[in-house]
């Protein structure tokens, strides 16, 4: 299931970037995983959109007070390539491709009888059960270019980047880990932001089919502050029922998503057993309600302020992609 740019390494910083917030999250302990320091800043609109980084100099000056205010100078970094640069797709190759040669066959196939949505893609793979005719695969890709602005960028700024991750991994490594995965589970994880939503369907521990939506995002119709711990708040101060049509919409497409993988994906063999709801929306508890009512599969969240032993180090919801990146590479 990695999605592995770069070797691991030890003590590493974890760095979620989106179009509207930095975030970062230190590992304490990762059984049960625990955070021993976090932080945020938000990004003002225009900064990175759809994932790309479009104002390049003042992205850097921001992460330079970052570095600086949390301490994090000269360390190596983990980070999330951002949800719209990504794509999972199922690819099937000969059976004779011996495993230590697939990699160089995708290479030569990318492009000719293997496409993808751009050019010169980064990659990775995850091999899936064997057919006997054919090898099948899941193909992790992202434009080679957006993400080595990321690395170069990092790397500029003196810190050295060692892995690169997808959010919906990182979010399942932390489900997994705190014990929540259950034998021949199908789990459909919405992770629903403030300016996005991701959708992905896992077979137990294979992410299989995975979608992105953007959502409208007004800064003028949004109070941003932060509370007395540091952490970001949104409260949103235009008509609510743009809200409402935009959750409207998001829920739609999820509905569709089932039905895709009920009726074409497994031909009404398989079904989604659970829905894993996160993100940094700010009215992510009346999502969930609004989930709850909606569809007879159960939603969960990961919940930690009922969980009195604080197995997450009491992380606000909002960086737990972070915490999930943090246990990248830990068994």
């Amino acid at each position: 299931m990695a999605f592995s740019l770069f070797s691991p390494k030890n003590r590493i910083v974890n760095l979620t970037l989106n179009d509207h917030s930095i975030r970062f999250v230190e590992l304490k302990q990762a059984d049960p995983p625990a955070a021993q320091k976090w932080c945020e800043r938000f990004l003002p609109p225009g900064i990175i959109t759809d994932g790309k980084i479009i104002d390049h100099d003042s992205l850097t000056n921001i992460l330079e007070q970052c570095i600086d205010e949390w301490k994090i100078n000269r360390r190596q970094v983990r980070f999330l390539v951002p949800d719209p640069l990504v794509i999972i797709r199922k690819v099937s190759i000969p059976a004779d491709i011996q495993d230590d040669e697939i990699k160089g066959y995708l290479y030569l196939e990318l492009g000719s009888s293997i496409h993808l949505p751009f050019e010169e893609p980064v990659f990775d793979y995850f091999p899936l059960p064997n057919t006997g005719k054919t090898k099948d695969l899941l193909l992790f890709a992202a434009p080679e270019q957006y993400v080595m602005e990321y690395t170069e960028l990092l790397s500029s700024l003196k810190l050295n980047p060692v892995a690169a991750d997808i959010s919906p991994l990182a979010l399942y490594r932390l489900y997994y880990h705190l014990g929540n995965a259950t034998e021949n589970e199908v789990l459909f994880t919405v992770q629903f932001d403030l300016t996005s939503v991701n959708l992905c369907i896992f077979e137990e521990t294979v992410p299989l089919v995975m979608r992105q939506f953007p959502l409208p995002f007004d800064i003028e119709k949004w109070e941003v502050k932060q509370n007395t711990i540091g952490n970001m708040e949104f409260i949103f101060t235009g008509d609510t029922e743009e809200l409402v049509m935009q959750f409207e919409d998001i829920l739609n497409e999820i509905n569709k998503l089932v039905d895709f993988y009920r009726y074409t994906l497994t031909n009404e063999k398989r079904d989604i057993t659970k829905f894993l709801l996160n993100g940094d929306h700010p009215m992510l508890t009346a999502i969930f309600d609004e989930m709850q009512e909606r569809f007879e599969i159960p939603v969960e969240m990961i919940n930690q302020e009922s969980d009195e032993k604080g197995k997450t180090g009491s992380v606000p919801a909002n960086l737990l992609l972070s915490l999930g990146l943090a246990l990248k590479e830990v068994k």
